[in-house]
């Protein structure tokens, strides 16, 4: 066969749509923390499912990983220097790794390194180094197809803990957060970098944890994020500053990535509160109405998953469920303390911040129910904050250095 039909094909077959199993981006294919996939474990053994394989020596950073058409993406840091790695899904065997940016500088010198999540899209892979290089490389063999820079760009700022987002693709634009006074958020071609829109937010302030979220409902398709100074709005076509909420800002981070329903966008601080606002028409704006605020529900880092109107997360303490509706808690449990979240075929995998162990959880407004608990292996002596990932049958964690992947499906 000629090498440019080889080459045509090996096109159309990245670029083709995702498996339903696959995990193409940060908190999975639609940014929720769930996961499409059946056919899994609804309980574990008592000493839990068995390792598939374990990717060692592969870096430090808070990175978690994308998993798409046979291969796991992850970002990492050794010494001063981030890199975007492929690994070999069945095997955890490395493909290619390649240089993506500097390490960004922290408040102080703990947890350095990268916090970015990559995000796959057909042939490209779309990463975000903790100092603000973002980065198009192909997924084939990770060459580099155009770069931007946050700050050196567009005049970003980034907050106390370096740029930490991991970036939208939606249609034909990647949409990103420089934060700071002139492009608070930013639209660009995603096969080229180039410029399609900057958004000037009033007083919102540097880039925080959050991650983009799409709400497509309500008034007029908008993109909101979590900046320094609150949750934010704005146009999605042309990047207009719509509305900012300030009630959940915390003190240390905003880092929850919003949770999204219809019209509605929750957010909060761990040390301030969850807030619900409902979006609505204001002359030719947009404004964002409290329905409640509530101290007792207030998920963090490890962020939280949206079932059947029920929020499930956790506080600074314990686990809890709570209506989404109205504020409500229904019930809390220590479980594994604070911890993160994903949600796949029935069961949420809650993995606890201090241990690293990660227990199955059936998610009930009546009360915790614990199906099962992994002791993870080769735990290090820093924070779990890496959220679970549950693809093609596989539950991945991510630790300093190392990468487990374990066996959760029941075929």
């Amino acid at each position: 066969m000629p090498r440019a039909v080889t080459l045509f094909l090996l096109t159309l077959a990245f670029a083709s749509v995702t498996k339903a199993d696959d995990w193409p981006q940060w908190r999975g294919p639609e940014r929720t923390g769930i996961s499409k996939e059946t056919g899994l474990l609804q309980t574990w053994p008592a000493d839990g499912p068995a390792l598939r394989w374990k990717a060692a020596d592969i870096g430090t950073g808070y990175s978690s990983p994308s998993v798409v058409l046979g291969r796991v993406y992850l970002q990492t840091t050794h010494d001063n220097d981030e890199f975007a790695l492929a690994l070999d899904e069945k095997t955890g065997a490395k493909v290619w790794e390649v240089p993506i940016g500097k390490v960004g500088k922290n408040r102080g010198p703990q947890y350095p390194g990268t916090r970015s999540t990559p995000t796959v899209d057909g042939d490209r892979l779309y990463c975000l180094a903790s100092d603000g290089e973002l980065t198009c490389l192909d997924i084939a063999k990770g060459d580099t197809k155009w770069k931007k820079h946050l700050r050196h760009d567009f005049g970003g700022a980034d907050g106390a803990w370096a740029f930490s987002e991991s970036v939208l693709i939606d249609g034909d634009v990647v949409v990103c957060t420089p934060g700071g006074k002139t492009a608070g958020l930013a639209a660009l071609n995603k096969q080229t970098g180039e410029t399609i829109w900057t958004s000037t937010v009033p007083g919102g302030g540097t880039a925080e944890y959050a991650s983009i979220m799409i709400v497509d409902k309500g008034p007029v398709k908008q993109y909101v994020t979590f900046l320094r100074n609150g949750l934010v709005g704005v146009e999605a076509k042309t990047g207009k500053f719509l509305w900012l909420y300030n009630k959940t800002i915390d003190q240390g981070a905003n880092i929850l990535t919003p949770i999204v329903d219809g019209d509605r966008v929750f957010s909060a601080g761990s040390r301030t509160g969850g807030s619900l606002v409902q979006l609505k028409a204001a002359g030719d704006g947009v404004t964002a109405d409290q329905i409640y605020f509530t101290k007792k529900v207030a998920p963090g880092i490890g962020g939280a998953v949206l079932l059947d109107g029920y929020l499930y997360g956790t506080s600074a303490q314990a686990m809890f469920c709570a209506d989404f509706n109205t504020g409500d808690e229904k019930w809390t449990d220590r479980a594994v303390g604070p911890a993160s979240f994903c949600y796949a075929d029935g069961r949420l995998y809650v993995r606890g911040h201090g241990s690293g162990d990660v227990v199955l959880v059936e998610p009930s407004v009546s009360g915790y129910k614990e199906l099962g608990r992994i002791k993870q292996l080769n735990r290090s002596n820093t924070q779990a904050w890496p959220h679970p990932v549950v693809a093609n049958g596989g539950l991945y964690l991510r630790d300093q250095g190392t990468l487990l992947c374990y066996q959760v499906s029941a075929k």
